[in-house]
């Protein structure tokens, strides 16, 4: 079996995530081909998208969002995630049993003794009135019936896990700022949520299709390994938080091709998706904080070194140099800086302090565009 080694594995992520060359796709297909962007810090997914799309306008985003086509929703690993209207009814069934499991094991103690089902009911009809409300105002309106567990808890179990929701603009509108806001997702959009699942997902009165007895499952694993691979079952899960996936790869295992990682794993593919030469040239990429080219894996050593992982948990906005992680950056006053976490080329310098520019004038909409590389922090 093929062994892909981690230059062969960063250049295929990158091609992948539009960070190789910057792609000519409409916003919203490039939010669909990202399957979403982790969007828990509003106004990163708008770095994201700069940093992957030829001639990003950010007004464009901002009017999917109003436009009610792309919502901010809890989805992969209960995380806010930016993602197109169609894959939010599609997936989040099969998301609910994680969502739950996670919010639960969050506040387990708090929440002892609370019925869910009874918990979400509640909350289904404070929210039927139409009306948005906060994650406190919503977690009042129930605390009378469930006074022990506090309003914090009780309003993540109901927004972020038992109860479908999306985040209202003008939250994660371009350059607003605003407080988070839910509606319901089927009421926001006027259409219903894909059937629930009965069983982890798996309906169990559905017949066996081609995908298996799981074909959200399924149709997630083609997506995930079209923007992500080749990569392998654990970095899927690392991905979206769901375990129950076996037989969603072993009804697609057929279709897929198979290679190794120099650790050994096995790493599933899609036949026919871009798998560039290792020596091919990487620019310098500024990516937001929590960006899922570095988070959508449980192995992150083909884009950041074991060093620095830290920093992808810790909301540090990155650059990538040939490739890989090589310095934070942070604005201010209209200045970018990047602090380097290695000795850099003039080269480098150069090339980072350019796209600095760049990012600093569209952060500012034109009115800078100040960037520097600092010291470095090694």
């Amino acid at each position: 079996m093929t062994v892909l080694d981690n230059r062969a594995l960063n250049r295929a992520t990158l091609a992948r995530q539009l960070l190789l060359d910057r792609a000519d796709l409409p916003v919203l297909d490039a939010v669909g081909h990202l399957c979403g962007l982790q969007a828990q810090e509003p106004q990163e997914p708008f770095i994201g998208l700069w940093s992957r799309l030829r001639a990003f306008d950010p007004s464009s985003l901002s009017d999917l969002l109003t436009g009610r086509r792309v919502v901010r929703t809890h989805l992969m690993r209960r995380t806010v995630h930016l993602v197109t209207a169609d894959d939010a009814l599609a997936w989040r069934a099969r998301h609910d049993a994680m969502l739950r499991q996670r919010a639960q094991g969050a506040y387990r103690r708090e929440l002892d003794g609370v019925d869910f089902d009874e918990l979400a009911a509640a909350g289904r009809a404070v929210m039927a009135d139409g009306e948005p409300r906060s994650m406190p105002e919503l977690a009042r309106a129930v605390a009378d019936r469930w006074p022990e567990p506090g309003l914090r808890p009780l309003g993540e179990m109901l927004v972020a896990a038992l109860i479908p929701m999306v985040q209202l603009p003008p939250r994660g509108v371009w350059r607003a700022r605003a407080g988070a806001r839910y509606l319901p997702l089927a009421t926001w959009l006027g259409r219903d949520i894909d059937p629930p699942a009965a069983r982890n997902g798996i309906d169990p009165d559905t017949p066996d299709t081609p995908d298996g007895p799981d074909p959200v499952g399924a149709a997630l694993i083609r997506r995930y390994l079209a923007a992500y691979g080749p990569a392998a079952s654990a970095d899927l899960r690392a991905w979206c938080g769901l375990a129950g996936l076996p037989a969603a790869v072993a009804a697609v295992r057929e279709e897929l091709i198979t290679f190794r990682d120099e650790r050994g794993r096995e790493l599933l593919d899609l036949p026919d998706a871009p798998r560039p030469d290792p020596d091919t040239p990487a620019p310098v990429r500024f990516l937001p904080a929590f960006d899922n080219a570095i988070l959508g894996y449980q192995d992150r050593g083909r884009i950041i070194d074991d060093a620095h992982r830290g920093l992808s948990v810790a909301g540090a906005r990155v650059v990538l140099v040939d490739g890989r992680v090589a310095a934070t950056w942070t604005v201010e006053d209209g200045t970018v800086t990047a602090t380097p976490l290695r000795p850099f080329s003039r080269a480098e310098r150069t090339a980072v302090t350019e796209q600095g520019q760049e990012l600093a004038a569209f952060l500012s909409e034109g009115e800078s565009d100040r960037a520097r590389v600092a010291e470095s922090s090694v």
